[in-house]
């Protein structure tokens, strides 16, 4: 059986200003302090002696090797992200960087911002711009009525008619508001 996995579709390549900052701050910390600590304790675990049996030296090499692998990554993203500073100027639609909340048929109400898929850790009402609801939501107004058509769970069973293989959500957009 082989290692093998296929590459993650690309991304958008948007991100908000915070969101790049963090990145940002990210890298500088893996390079200038995180890298050298790991490097100080694998030349320390390497002047012990014999390297094939010292688990420090061991695990060591696969920390800075994890740590190369994020630096390099970030490196590279970050070169790809647009920034998207300015507020668009039609604000009562919903774009990215908005904060739009929607109302379910059982009157739930729920609040996501719509953010770059890089930015998805840090809050867990952050959707990316690729998911398909932020998708649905791009472009509507307050008042507009929106659908998802999404696969059934197979566990457990959220509907009881089996023979069903989709079940779709419906959202009315009851809020829109931009962050400035």
């Amino acid at each position: 059986m082989s290692r093998y996995r296929p590459p993650r579709p690309r991304s958008s390549p948007y991100i908000t200003p915070t969101g790049y900052a963090r990145l940002q701050t990210e890298l500088t910390y893996l390079w200038k302090e995180k890298r050298p600590q790991i490097t100080a304790k694998v030349a320390e675990a390497a002047a012990l002696g014999d390297r094939s049996e010292n688990a420090e030296y061991i695990y060591g090499k696969r920390a800075l090797r994890e740590i190369d692998s994020r630096i390099q990554f970030l490196s590279r993203r970050l070169d790809e992200l647009s920034v998207v500073t300015n507020t668009p100027e039609n604000t009562d639609q919903g774009y990215f960087g908005a904060w739009v909340s929607i109302e379910d048929e059982e009157g739930l109400r729920h609040t996501y911002r719509i953010v770059g898929a890089d930015e998805l850790d840090v809050d867990p009402a952050y959707i990316s711009i690729d998911a398909p609801l932020a998708r649905a939501l791009i472009g509507r107004r307050v008042g507009d009525e929106i659908s998802l058509d999404q696969p059934l769970q197979t566990d457990p069973p959220r509907i009881l008619d089996p023979q069903a293989t989709r079940i779709t959500f419906r959202y009315v957009i009851t809020d829109i508001r931009y962050e400035k």
